[in-house]
């Protein structure tokens, strides 16, 4: 496999390029990717096999398992960090390794129905959120200690949402590859 098939399997949608200027318009939109985005997922996943779940989406990637688990604990992380954000001044959030999360037993063995029911709730509960803030509150940030860099929450919003779209992605294209309709 050449380096530039395995970049369009990890980046089915390509890299999160978020707009410089984010107009309301956006904000709506990446609301209603997140809003829509817990049955979409459900809708995809929920027929296939044991077997299916435990094929990786790529050469050296997550297992659909593993992604699904990942969709659930990483929107979990952003929830919070959008509630810290809301109720601190730039807030140092806490980082944490994806990776090794999805190396637990949990979720590498797992019933997917747990996260999927976990990615409803907190995906109703964020977008309930999202759905009350205002411009001001769009432009609240917090510090990601990994890059130390400061991230604006509209920016949070369309991130999340492309992460939504990228995970669906993977799981979608190799759906398709195998023919698993």
């Amino acid at each position: 496999m050449t380096n530039q098939e395995l970049q369009k399997l990890k980046y089915p949608i390509g890299k999160f390029d978020c707009p410089s200027n984010i107009s309301m318009q956006h904000i709506e939109s990446w609301i209603s990717i997140l809003e829509h985005f817990p049955d979409r997922l459900e809708k995809l996943v929920l027929n296939l096999s044991d077997e299916q779940l435990n094929m990786p989406y790529r050469p050296g990637g997550w297992t659909v398992r593993q992604v699904v688990h990942h969709l659930s604990d990483s929107h979990h992380h952003s929830y919070a960090r959008f509630k810290w954000a809301l109720t601190e001044d730039k807030p140092v959030i806490k980082a944490y390794y994806e990776d090794r999360w999805a190396e637990l037993f949990d979720a590498k063995k797992a019933p997917i129905n747990m996260s999927l029911l976990h990615l409803r709730a907190i995906h109703f509960k964020l977008v309930y959120l999202l759905k009350g803030l205002s411009d001001e509150d769009l432009n609240k940030s917090f510090i990601h200690p990994e890059t130390n860099s400061e991230v604006v929450l509209k920016n949070n919003v369309g991130m999340y949402a492309w992460h939504s779209s990228h995970h669906y992605a993977h799981i979608e294209h190799l759906i398709k590859r195998n023919n698993w309709f």
